[in-house]
């Protein structure tokens, strides 16, 4: 059994302290949390040890798990690095790109196991389909939620569209080279609306559009690839599947079609089953078993940078828009 901390317990910080309990590879030894009072409520509600020192912390356990609000991964990631221990990061991975390069840099020199929390990569919709997608065309993207205050202190792209650019990444597997991308600042001093269009090397494209001031939640994705079409649902995690084909073997959805030039085709549907898996614990999970045996991590560190990366260059032309937006105005 791997002993584990966690570090913040905040909200997300209680979920993963509440999911590391029920995972038989994981042994929580404690907690730490800059406010004292609060990390001894929170150790007295789980049954575990509150840290007053965040290095007696890192020496009890093999690996860390960094739940603090963006701007203090860095410093703990660093920590853990230096004192030896791997350790499991919430995304973003860090507050900047710069900093992103230097913990995977140092990880690398240290043989440091590092994995980072982009959790829709263990989506059960995501999970369904993710190896019927080959060589997708044309990728469209829409996150949308409600207005909440907390967040608001970034641009939506850092806030919420991330999750799709790293899930595009992954999926694409091609150099970005070229990027439009316009928002608006409505309620907040950051966008709160981002549309992106990505281009890449192999011709796929991208549209996405994250939002923060939405009626209605949304998380969808639809990839159009050859003769196919994947929509995934990460929000009510469900996908649906779409080929057009030459013949088909069951008669069980399937619609013929007759095109323009006579032919029949036959259009099927499929609804893959989505397994019954809490993301969160998966993730953790699988981060466990990294640990054990020295396998890749989902989510390594390498992705999570770029990632970041083009959430900033996205972030970066919006700045430009909005500023243009006010000169006009």
């Amino acid at each position: 059994m791997l002993k584990i901390g966690v570090i913040g317990t905040g909200h997300l910080g209680n979920i993963h302290i509440k999911l590391l309990k029920e995972i038989a590879e994981w042994e929580v030894v404690g907690i730490y949390d800059t406010d004292w009072e609060k990390s001894q409520s929170i150790a007295n509600k789980f049954s575990v040890k509150a840290y007053e020192d965040v290095n007696q912390l890192l020496m009890d356990v093999d690996a860390i798990d960094i739940v603090t609000p963006t701007p203090f991964h860095f410093e703990y990631a660093m920590q853990a690095i230096e004192m030896g221990k791997h350790f499991f990061v919430e995304k973003p991975i860090t507050q900047s790109v710069e900093q992103g390069r230097q913990v995977l840099a140092a990880a690398t020199e240290h043989k440091i196991i590092g994995q980072v929390g982009h959790v829709e990569r263990f989506n059960p919709a995501f999970l369904a389909v993710q190896d019927k997608i080959a060589q997708p065309l044309f990728i469209e993207t829409h996150r949308l939620a409600q207005f909440n205050p907390r967040g608001t202190d970034v641009s939506v792209v850092l806030d919420l569209m991330i999750h799709d650019l790293d899930i595009l990444l992954k999926m694409v597997q091609s150099e970005v080279v070229d990027i439009q991308a316009s928002g608006v600042a409505l309620l907040s001093k950051e966008a709160d609306i981002v549309n992106a269009r990505i281009r890449f090397a192999n011709a796929c494209v991208a549209n996405v559009t994250a939002s923060r001031l939405s009626t209605k939640n949304m998380r969808k994705m639809r990839l159009f690839q050859a003769s196919e079409y994947i929509s995934i649902d990460f929000l009510q995690k469900k996908s649906e599947i779409v080929r057009l084909s030459d013949e088909v073997t069951s008669a069980i959805n399937a619609f013929p079609m007759e095109l323009a030039d006579g032919a029949i085709k036959y259009l099927t549907f499929e609804v893959p089953e989505s397994p019954d898996v809490n993301a969160i614990k998966m993730e953790l999970s699988c981060f466990a078993d990294s640990i054990a045996n020295q396998t890749p991590v989902r989510v390594s560190l390498g992705e999570a940078v770029a990632a970041l990366d083009l959430a900033y260059q996205i972030n970066e032309i919006v700045e430009q828009t909005i500023e243009a937006q006010k000169l006009v105005s």
